[in-house]
C-alpha cells in the first residue's frame, strides 16, 4: 500500500452538510450492508433453514438462521395470500404479502407460535425483547407474476423486466431499537457483529431476499411441477430488496445530531486518508478503474420518473463522461493522484459526480477504511447532559460556528417558515405540513435547529458574557435543546445540517436519500419530495454464495458484455 504524506484536512462541515450535498450521497466501504457481509464472510457464519412450510398459494412461515462465531440469529418468516386491493406501500396499511421478525438467537416452536399470533399484525401486534427487528414487506405484482409463471413454464423470467423492476418484494417498514417491544439497542450494541449501526436490521433484510427467492421458486413448482426450473443464481443476483421510504425517517438525523455526525466523520476520515496518499499502485489504479466501468453500468441501469432525480442523473451521465476523459488524459499519473482527482471534481463535476468520486476512491483501501466503521455507533450517552456551568460567551461561540448562515435569516418570512414538522395522530409518525394552510402550528416537533438556534441566539445578547448557561436556561426553559445541541456540537461537528428545515424549499428526500446512502441504498428513485423507493442487497451473493472474495464489489454490477 502507498505511504501515507502529511494529512489532507477533513472538509469543513458548512461544505459537506448542506441538504443538497447530503442528498447526493452514494453508498461506500462504510455503508452498513457492506459493512455486515464483509464481516459475515470473514468471521465464515453459516446459514440454514430449519423450518419452510408453505402451501400452493405461498401461505405459510419459515425459519432462517445465521450464526457467527458468538451466537445466531434468526428470520422468522410469515406469507399471506393477499388481496390486490390490499396491497400498499403506505403506513397506514393494515396488511402485507410477508411479514417477519428477527428473532435472538434459533426459536423454538413456542417462540414461533407466539410470533405467529403477533408479527403478520405488525403495529396491532406485540413483540419481545427476544427480538431485535420487526418487518413487513408487499411483492411487486407484474415481477412476481411474470418469475413465478415463467418458472413454472420451465424457462427464465426476462432479464429488462429484472433489471427494470430490481426486486421481487419491497419492505415498507424494518422497525428496531425498541419498537412494538422489540430489544432496545443497548441490549446489543457491545455486540461486536452489532455494534456498527444497523446491523441487525441490515441482517433482517439480507436474510429476507434469500426467503423471497425460495418462495417465489416453491410457488414456480406449486405452479408447473415436473417442468418448473428454479431461477438462475446470476439472475436471482440481480434481484434485491425494494424499500419504500417516506417522511418517518427524515427527522432521524436530525434528532440524532452525534450518531449521524460519527457517520459523516467516519465518510470524511476514509475520503482525507484517501486523498493524503502520495501515490498509487497500479494494482489500486485497477481496482478504481474496474469499479468505475461498473458505476457506469449501474448508472445506466438506474431509472426515475423524479424531474430532480432526473436531472441529477442527467448530470451524473455527464459527469461519468468527464471523468472518463479527464483520467484518460492521464490525470491519475503522477504524485498524489487522488487529491488531484479529489480537486478536479470539485471544480468539473456536480454535486452527484462529486461524491461518487468521494465513495469510489475508498474502494481499493479496505486496510485504511474499513476499520473505521467500529466509529460510526453513538456511545457517548454524556452528550445529552447539559453543562449548566459552560460561560453565556461560550454557548454564543458555538452557536455561531454551527449556526452562523442563519442567524441573520428572516426567520418571521413565511417563506423561511412554510412548514412544520410534526406526528400524526393516527401512526404516531413524523410528518411536514403547510404551517399557514394547516392547524399545526401547536403540534409542531423540535425539528428547525436553525430557527431555534436564531432565537436563542437573539435571548443570549443581553446576557453577560459570564454568566453560566444555567441561570439562562432557568428563565428561558424553551432553549434547552438549543444549548443541548450547541455544546454537543464541541465534539459532534458533523452533526447539524447546514440548512433550512422548514423553508419552503425544503426537500425532505434530501435527508432520505442521505441516511439510505449510509444503509448501502441504490438507485434512488423520488417518487415525490417526501418518500423514495430504493434497491437493497441487489447483487450481493445469497447465504449459500457469500464468500471473502465476493462479499465486498457485489455492490458494483458487472458491465454488459
Amino acid at each position: 500500500m502507498s505511504q501515507v504524506e502529511p494529512h489532507i484536512a477533513r472538509r469543513e462541515p458548512a461544505r459537506v452538510m448542506t441538504l443538497r450535498r447530503l442528498g447526493s450521497f452514494h453508498q461506500c466501504r462504510l455503508s452498513f450492508m457492506r459493512v455486515l457481509t464483509r464481516r459475515m464472510a470473514n468471521e465464515a457464519w453459516s446459514f440454514s433453514r430449519p423450518e419452510f412450510e408453505f402451501d400452493e398459494n405461498g401461505v405459510g412461515r419459515a425459519v432462517y438462521t445465521a450464526t457467527g462465531p458468538l451466537r445466531s440469529y434468526s428470520l422468522v418468516a410469515f406469507a399471506h395470500d393477499l388481496p390486490d386491493e390490499l396491497r400498499s406501500d403506505r403506513v397506514i396499511a393494515e396488511a402485507w404479502d410477508a411479514t417477519f421478525a428477527l428473532f435472538d438467537g434459533v426459536p423454538k416452536q413456542d417462540d414461533i407460535d407466539r410470533l405467529s399470533r403477533n408479527v403478520p399484525f405488525q403495529e396491532a401486534g406485540r413483540v419481545t425483547e427476544a427480538e431485535l427487528s420487526l418487518s413487513r414487506a408487499n411483492r411487486s405484482v407484474r415481477l412476481w407474476s411474470h418469475v413465478v409463471d415463467s418458472l413454472a413454464e420451465g424457462r427464465q423470467p426476462d432479464q429488462e423486466m429484472i433489471d427494470d423492476v430490481g426486486y421481487l418484494m419491497r419492505t415498507t417498514a424494518v422497525y428496531g431499537s425498541g419498537k412494538f417491544g422489540a430489544a432496545d439497542r443497548e441490549v446489543i450494541a457491545d455486540r461486536p457483529e452489532m455494534h456498527p449501526p444497523f446491523q441487525a436490521e441490515m441482517l433482517s433484510v439480507y436474510l429476507t431476499r434469500a426467503f423471497v427467492r425460495d418462495l417465489v421458486q416453491h410457488m414456480a413448482r406449486a405452479k408447473g411441477g415436473a417442468r418448473s426450473v428454479v431461477l438462475d443464481r446470476d439472475i436471482a443476483r440481480r434481484l434485491g430488496i425494494g424499500n419504500s421510504t417516506g417522511l418517518g425517517m427524515a427527522p432521524y438525523i436530525v434528532n440524532h445530531p452525534v450518531l449521524f455526525n460519527n457517520w459523516i466523520m467516519a465518510r470524511e476520515e476514509a475520503i482525507s486518508r484517501i486523498r493524503s496518499l502520495a501515490s498509487a499502485t497500479s494494482q489500486e489504479v485497477s481496482i478504481f478503474l474496474d469499479l468505475l466501468a461498473r458505476s457506469e453500468a449501474s448508472v445506466a441501469r438506474w431509472t426515475t420518473e423524479h424531474p430532480i432525480q432526473i436531472a441529477k442523473l442527467s448530470d451524473l451521465r455527464r459527469d461519468l463522461k468527464g471523468l472518463r476523459g479527464f483520467i484518460s488524459g492521464g490525470g491519475l499519473d503522477g504524485p498524489n493522484p487522488w487529491d488531484r482527482l479529489f480537486v478536479w471534481s470539485e471544480k468539473a463535476l456536480s454535486e452527484e459526480g462529486q461524491e461518487l468520486v468521494a465513495s469510489l476512491i475508498m474502494e481499493p483501501y479496505g486496510e485504511m477504511v474499513d476499520g473505521l466503521a467500529d466509529c460510526m455507533a453513538d456511545s457517548y450517552s454524556a452528550a445529552f447532559r447539559i453543562d449548566g456551568s459552560m460561560p453565556v460567551e461560550e454557548v454564543r461561540q458555538l452557536i455561531e460556528t454551527s449556526f452562523g448562515w442563519a442567524l441573520n435569516m428572516k426567520w418571521d418570512d413565511p417563506q423561511n417558515c412554510a412548514r412544520a414538522w410534526y406526528v400524526s395522530e393516527e401512526k404516531l409518525e413524523p410528518r411536514l405540513g403547510e404551517r399557514f394552510e394547516e392547524p399545526i402550528a401547536d403540534y409542531e416537533q423540535p425539528l428547525a435547529p436553525a430557527r431555534d438556534a436564531a432565537a436563542a441566539f437573539e435571548a443570549l445578547k443581553t446576557w453577560i458574557d459570564d454568566s453560566p448557561i444555567a441561570e439562562f436556561l432557568l428563565k428561558h426553559p424553551e432553549h434547552r435543546h438549543t444549548v443541548r445541541r450547541a455544546q454537543i456540537s464541541r465534539n459532534a461537528p458533523y452533526g447539524e445540517i447546514r440548512d433550512n428545515t422548514i423553508g419552503a424549499g425544503v426537500m425532505p428526500i434530501d435527508m432520505l436519500r442521505a441516511k439510505l446512502s449510509f444503509f448501502g441504498a441504490t438507485h434512488f428513485d423520488p417518487r415525490s419530495d417526501r418518500w423514495v423507493r430504493i434497491c437493497m442487497y441487489g447483487g450481493a451473493p445469497y447465504p449459500d454464495e457469500l464468500t471473502p472474495e465476493n462479499a465486498d464489489f457485489w455492490i458494483y454490477p458487472e458491465p454488459a458484455e
